[in-house]
């Protein structure tokens, strides 16, 4: 197929585009390059590669980008809670504008496959903390970012409006991991980075839980999204992760003690948390037969290698934080 993959500079993205290159797809990415494109050198003299920088907000740039292609992977977002609630005006047009544009150009230029990147923040606090939330349960966004995924979502799971288009949004764990656009401001990233290097961490609500997933998982799931068969995945959602990968935040600590003797861990107790959920990704393993190949200790080991191999220096900064 010839894919494009909106956001591919990114911290997905930059995992992605390898892998699909590696499958014998042609690659297209559209990205702002807002932090840099250095995690894109090392596809770009694949022959199957092309690159435009651009704005998803930009109409004509959409128009050209979806020129010609099969699928297209939206990955470009603003991501995170703390983004979308700094520049909500800026959020809204990225988040739910351009992608209500790059979905109708989509359908414009006969594009038959889109794969959405959702998130699970979309379920928000569950009635029940003794359950797991599924794709069939109610989804009670707390933050304007979920508020507008959660929108997109409804856009694509309409069949009379993507008109026989093949439109799967992915509800993906949060994320962690090493990626070529390093990310360190995500909770299993950060918490180890801040045990290893500050020796210290505070932990807001450590009772909540949270699913997680590697971000080469990740990546691998929107691969098999668009290699399966289309009546599989078409107007479906599926949540991306495993079920045994929900963890609190004090069992994350546990996890990186190891690799942090001596880090001192203060817990800010927090009765109320908007977004506390277990989830189930029963459905995606049943479907797609999508199974992780990284857990969250592999996760943790990665990053404290890439912490005592100095190939980052200043963790700190803006280039690795959204």
């Amino acid at each position: 197929m010839k894919v494009l993959v909106t956001g591919g500079a990114g911290y997905v993205g930059s995992t992605l585009v390898p892998l699909l290159l590696e499958a014998g797809h042609g690659v297209r990415v559209i990205d702002s390059l807002q932090h840099g494109g250095r995690s894109l050198f090392g596809v770009w003299s694949h022959p199957r590669f092309e690159f435009q920088r651009a704005d998803v907000r930009d109409r004509d740039a959409l128009r050209r980008a979806v020129a010609g292609m099969n699928a297209v992977v939206h990955l470009a977002a603003i991501v995170g809670d703390p983004a979308c609630a700094r520049e909500p005006d800026l959020a809204r047009a990225v988040n739910l504008d351009a992608s209500t544009a790059l979905l109708e150009e989509s359908l414009s230029a006969k594009v038959s496959r889109f794969v959405f990147a959702s998130t699970c923040s979309n379920y928000g606090r569950m009635k029940d903390p003794t359950a797991y939330v599924n794709e069939t349960s109610e989804l009670t966004p707390v933050s304007l970012y979920a508020e507008t995924k959660v929108g997109v979502e409804r856009m694509l799971l309409d069949a009379n409006r993507t008109d026989g288009l093949c439109a799967t949004p992915l509800r993906f764990a949060t994320v962690f991991g090493v990626s070529p656009r390093m990310r360190f401001d995500l909770t299993v990233n950060e918490f180890t980075i801040e045990m290893i290097t500050k020796k210290t961490l505070v932990v807001f609500g450590e009772q909540f839980w949270r699913p997680y997933v590697h971000v080469r998982d990740a990546a691998r799931a929107i691969g098999l999204v668009l290699e399966a068969p289309v009546e599989k995945v078409r107007n479906q959602v599926f949540n991306v992760g495993a079920t045994e990968e929900n963890y609190q935040k004090q069992q994350l600590v546990k996890l990186i003690e190891p690799h942090a003797p001596g880090a001192v861990i203060q817990y800010v107790h927090k009765e109320e948390d908007p977004r506390d959920y277990r989830v189930s990704f029963a459905k995606a393993k049943s479907v797609l037969g999508f199974e992780i190949t990284r857990t969250v200790p592999q996760g943790i080991a990665e990053v404290a290698r890439l912490v005592e191999s100095g190939a980052i220096q200043d963790y700190g900064a803006a280039e690795y934080h959204n």
